[in-house]
Order: structure tokens, then sequence, then C-alpha cells
């Protein structure tokens, strides 16, 4: 079969033999281009279609799916939200702490800037020599991290706070301060005095508290007891070691209530006033012995 094409610009005839084998080849070729492309589009077209109406309608699986990815989502919200409040009391205690730590502070008259609960600790370095990182949101994670160095912060200080007040409670309770009876007067003073058995000059190394017999003798600082009983010129003596150098002694008892090796605190009971050994009536004589010498109690009496 010839098929016949005429041309206007040339004016002449042209003849296409569709018998010829190149010729059908080409056709057929050309053909099944053709069908191909059809069937590609329509293929794509149906799978637009089936994955718009997928969308619209959803399968079980994908159901589930969508379900359990915002399950997760619920769970994962609700332990930030925890977080968030737990950090919220964190800090309130930190707080609360900074606060109690100012008043301790000021309680024990210590300077605020060894103590300072208001600010951070200084800190500091050498400036980087790459290209820096602006600052970033802050998550929960960097607030943690930041309580938590400030907890530790406000650890050691209350720590180092605590050294300091306890070492000075200690020192208080182991210096001698105060008088040894409840009731009395002083009868005789620290220094040169007339002896009052024989009217000569003497030196006096104690204080005597002049005190009804029967009243309680009183430690006048906390210590161990390293003499109970009766000792030469003193009658019944009681004396404490207090530490620091510091002894205290408590004479002309009536009897003792400690033993040596006992511990006592301050305003103890620790003997009866009375008047034995070299002594004219009840009263009890008080020494304040500091590295082995008597010096006045008069300093710590008034205290």
């Amino acid at each position: 079969m010839n098929v016949i094409f005429f041309s206007r610009r040339v004016g002449r005839a042209r003849h296409l033999n569709l018998s010829h084998p190149l010729t059908l080849t080409v056709v057929t070729a050309l053909a099944l281009g053709i069908l191909v492309g059809i069937f590609a589009l329509g293929l794509h077209l149906g799978e637009s279609s089936m994955a718009r109406m997928a969308l619209r309608n959803p399968g079980p699986a994908l159901i589930a799916q969508q379900a359990e990815v915002a399950a997760l989502k619920s769970q994962l919200q609700d332990r930030v939200d925890a977080l968030a409040m737990r950090l919220g009391v964190m800090n309130a205690h930190v707080i609360r702490l900074n606060a109690l730590g100012k008043r301790l502070t000021e309680m024990a008259h210590i300077n605020s800037r060894e103590f300072d609960f208001d600010n951070d600790p200084p800190q500091g370095g050498s400036e980087s020599d790459g290209i820096g990182r602006g600052a970033q949101v802050p998550d929960l994670t960097v607030m943690v991290d930041d309580l938590g160095r400030r907890i530790d912060s406000r650890s050691g200080q209350f720590a180092a706070l605590e050294n300091v007040i306890l070492g000075r409670q200690l020192s208080a309770e182991i210096k001698p301060s105060g008088r040894p009876v409840r009731e009395g007067y002083i009868s005789s003073y620290f220094g040169e005095r007339m002896d009052p058995f024989n009217g000569e000059d003497a030196f006096h190394k104690g204080v005597d508290f002049a005190s009804d017999a029967g009243t309680d003798v009183l430690a006048v600082a906390s210590g161990i007891v390293t003499w109970a009983g009766p000792r030469e010129g003193y009658g019944n003596l009681v004396e404490i070691n207090h530490g620091n150098g510091y002894v205290t002694r408590y004479a002309h008892a009536a009897r003792t209530l400690v033993t040596v090796g006992d511990e006592v605190e301050r305003g103890q009971a620790i003997a009866v006033v009375g008047s034995t050994g070299r002594s004219t009536g009840p009263h009890v004589h008080f020494e304040v012995v500091k590295d082995g010498r008597q010096i006045d109690p008069m300093a710590f009496v008034g205290r």
C-alpha cells in the first residue's frame, strides 16, 4: 500500500510505501510508543487518585500508627510538664536556702562577701580564638544542669558556714564563762590581799563566791573532770580541763557530784557548796588556769 504526499512549495508528489519493511518498523514503533505513554499516564493518574483517596480514607494500619504517635507525643509532653514543675519546686527551695543562708550569715556576724547567697561565685577564662556561637534558647536539660550547679555551690557554702558556726559554738562552750553559783556574792577578789588566817600579805589565786551551804556548784564551761576529791588547802576540789589550755577549779565543796573522767557540760552541777579545807565559811574558791598559770577569773565571770 502506497501513501502519496503533495507539496505546494516544491510542486511535486512524494510516495510512501507502507509495505516496505523499514517504513513498517518505524510506524509500528511510533504506535507502540504512543500506547506506552498513554498507559504510563493512566497509571500515574490512577496512583495519584488512590493516594488522595487513602489520605481521605486512611486504612486501619495508618490509623493505628497515627494514634501511637499521638500517644507518644502526649506522654512526652506530660513528662516535660512534670519536669518543669519539679524545676520550679527545686528553684523555690534554692531561693529559701539563699534566704536562710543570708540570715545565718547575719546572725553569725560573718562578712557577707565570704558567703554571698545573692550571686554565684565569680568565674572567668580566656577568650576563645575560634568563632563563637551565639546564645541558644535554653532547654530543660540546660536548666537542670544550671540548677544542679547552684545547689552544689550552696551546699558547699552551707558546709563551710556550718563549720564556722560550730567552731564558734564549740569555742564558746569550752571557754570559761559565768559564775560557779546561781546565788551569792564575791567575798574576795583575785590578787594581793591579807591572809584571813594569819593576817599577812598573800596572793589570792582565785575569786571567792560566798553562798549558802548545800547549794549547787556549777561548771562554767564544758570539759573533762581531771580531779574530784580532797586536795591540800582546797578541801574537796573539782578540777575540769576544757582544752585549749584552760582549766577551772572549784574548791572547799562539802562533797563532789562527779568523778574523774566524767564529761560535764556548762551549767551542770558538779559539787555542793561547803567549807572544807582552808576556809572560814561556806563559799566556792574559783580558779581559772591558762597554760598552767592562774589568771584573773573576773575576765570570764562577767561574760
